[in-house]
């Protein structure tokens, strides 16, 4: 290296040094509101790994993200105030310590929850390969996260698809207060490489030279399409694992003090002296030039308004789109047209947009060239080829994260998980990351990423087979949870989801896949939050789900030749749910019953009958009903499973019930 990028590295390193220190005083005196998480210590790492990233390659983060941050371009005074709480900031006050958000240099974000920048530089990897950008990502982790699933998952991911990604640990001894020495059963990271066929290096993470020889190796490897790279830095954090907290409960004092005189800016700072002739002066120009921008950048922050509390919801979702061909309710029409499978129409909408966007990719088990464990692929491996119809391993955690990462980074991803009870390998995937990225980037990124696979119960598939979830992922903001009852619904349903950039759920209900209705060849979408009336009626109104819609429609001609009029709603979506249709409907029959296979506690139906008892209780003429399933897991005998799901029967005999009061 000359003498301009020593130096060069020499200002990143003493930007992150001053700017932690300057954080742990305003810690100190009350100014920083939550955790204070500095990166002192280990500034060598993350200046050596950037110094060869361009502005739109992507860094995923952990909770020690600061100098990452700092490192990558983002100016002091965004991350004072981001700490400070203040509308100025990188997350816009969103996220403090441990949530840093700066798209616009490539810094796609900080995680609280250890393992996940893992799977998501993986995913900005393979947005890379899809794409054709060229560009590269990095995971920056710490030594506590070799020893999480995602660690696994994450390079094997990157070995067996040649991805384009950096995994630099940074093993600074400790994770929290648990030292790698106890953690872990081998006490090396960068040879674990091995086992996944990549490179892996080990490096002093104090000696900045060393660290940007093997970056630039491995920024040029993945960028030449010669896939991933781990680099383990050896490093020490000289400040407790968060201010305030203690730190001599675990280590000793002697110990710190004996790495604070490896200290990596030092260092530095006397090699270029000694070893390569830098003029002193220069060194101190760049030292008054950093404390001066780090004292602005501190009054910045302490000058910046804080959030206005309005915004405290905003950005949950992306922005509303226009769109292209409306379609509300099945048509009715004559008895020639097209008719054809629920699994049909959804793998018509999905070939349409796979021709029309090259951001949509598919993963999933099986999903290649045998065309998915239902079908929702068969042929697209033909069109498209392994890249966009991509196997996975059995790795849901992994590929899920992966997905995150993906849609971060320009792509648009399809993961059919085949069950839902599958899924539940990645919720935490799902819940902290791919939900609250929109949020917690102010809406600067968003996430078009579509999750798709079967619920419910029949064909004898017991408990592990037969989940449905859907009120639980209606809990969770950020995400829209979608439950299709027939074909057409599932073909217009699905072409909105594909091109959504929210993160959707899209839950097909297994015993529904082979049946049929008329799906018109058009292109068509059916917005989120429209309910359907499946039958209007005048006596009662009845809302279900998926199969059960099927179930109570079945018994309606046979109700209203007793004088029982049914006026059916499919809500089609969870979130969001259309209520206004349910309370227009209640408003006229004057009684309710909620129809649902999931069994009852602090389930969807309970959500519909607290929403009609708060805003329509005035419109009831008997008390809310609810049917639903036995709150038991699924059993696997024919006469078991039976028992444990509503019945056509007593759907109908509910209803008679209700009548009367």
């Amino acid at each position: 290296m000359d003498a301009s990028e020593l130096l060069a590295l020499y200002r990143t390193m003493l930007i992150i040094r001053l700017t932690e220190e300057e954080l742990a005083r305003c810690h100190q005196q009350g100014l920083i509101f939550g955790a204070c998480h500095t990166y002192v210590g280990q500034e060598a790492i993350s200046t050596g790994v950037c110094a060869f990233l361009n502005r739109d390659d992507s860094i995923f983060s952990t909770h020690r993200g600061h100098g990452h941050a700092l490192a990558k371009g983002m100016p002091p005074q965004e991350l004072m105030a981001e700490l400070f709480g203040r509308a100025t900031g990188c997350s816009r006050g969103r996220g403090g310590s441990m949530h840093l958000f700066s798209p616009e240099i490539g810094m796609m974000g900080t995680s609280g929850i250890v393992g996940p920048c893992i799977l998501q530089a993986c995913g900005g990897g393979y947005s890379s390969k899809l794409l054709k950008t060229g560009r590269v990502s990095v995971a920056f982790f710490g030594d506590g996260a070799v020893n999480n699933g995602a660690f696994h998952e994450g390079l094997n991911m990157a070995s067996i698809w040649k991805l384009p990604v950096l995994f630099i640990c940074e093993n600074n001894q400790f994770a929290t207060e648990v030292p790698f020495t106890y953690s872990s059963g081998i006490p090396e990271v960068g040879r674990r490489a091995s086992n996944y066929g990549l490179p892996g290096f080990e490096v002093d993470g104090n000696d900045v030279l060393a660290v940007a020889e093997v970056a630039r190796e491995a920024v040029t490897r993945a960028r030449s399409g010669d896939g991933a790279t781990l680099i383990e830095c050896k490093t020490y954090r000289t400040r407790a694992h968060a201010e305030g907290m203690g730190d001599f409960s675990y280590r000793t004092r002697d110990q710190v003090e004996q790495w604070k005189k490896r200290c990596p800016i030092l260092s530095l700072r006397s090699r270029m002296l000694s070893d390569f002739g830098i003029d002193e002066a220069r060194i101190i120009h760049i030292e008054s030039e950093i404390q001066s921008l780090v004292t602005q950048s501190r009054l910045f922050a302490e000058a910046s308004p804080l959030p206005e509390a309005s915004l405290a919801s905003a950005n949950i979702y992306s922005a509303p789109r226009a769109i292209s061909v409306r379609a509300a309710t099945i048509p009715s029409v004559p008895s020639d047209v097209r008719i054809i499978t629920f699994t049909q129409a959804t793998h018509e909408a999905l070939q349409h947009e796979m021709a029309i966007n090259p951001g949509i990719f598919v993963m999933g088990e099986g999903i290649g060239e045998r065309g998915g464990n239902f079908m929702t692929t068969k042929g697209l491996y033909d069109l498209y080829g392994s890249t966009r119809l991509c196997d996975t391993p059995i790795c849901e955690r992994g590929f899920v994260g992966l997905a995150g990462g993906a849609a971060m980074t320009g792509s648009r991803p399809v993961i059919d998980f085949m069950f839902a009870d599958f899924l539940l390998d990645s919720v935490g995937e799902i819940v902290n990351q791919i939900a609250k990225i929109q949020y917690m980037s102010s809406g600067r990124l968003t996430m078009p990423i579509v999750l798709r696979g079967c619920i419910g119960i029949g064909h004898s598939a017991a408990t592990h087979h037969s989940g449905s979830y859907y009120a639980m992922y209606g809990q969770v903001p950020g995400l829209r949870v979608v439950v299709p009852s027939n074909a057409f619904d599932a073909k217009g349903l699905f072409t909105y989801a594909l091109r959504c950039d929210d993160p959707v759920m899209f839950l097909e209900h297994r015993e529904l896949l082979t049946t049929k209705c008329h799906v018109p060849t058009d292109d068509y979408e059916i917005e989120f939050g429209q309910a359907n009336i499946v039958r209007s009626g005048t006596s009662i109104t009845v809302v279900a789900l998926a199969r059960m819609v099927h179930l109570a429609l079945s018994v309606c001609d046979q109700l209203d030749r007793d004088g029982i009029s049914v006026e059916l709603i499919d809500p089609r979506t969870v979130s969001p749910l259309d209520t206004e249709t349910i309370l227009r409907s209640v408003a006229k029959t004057g009684r309710l019953l909620i129809v649902d296979e999931p069994p009852a506690p602090c389930g969807f139906a309970a959500e519909i009958a607290a929403h009609v008892a708060a805003f329509g209780f005035d419109d009831l003429d008997a008390p809310i009903r609810r049917l639903t399933g036995v709150f038991t897991p699924t059993p696997y005998s024919p006469p078991l499973e039976q028992a444990v799901v509503p019945t056509a029967a007593a759907i109908a005999d509910e209803i008679r019930s209700l009548v009367k009061e």
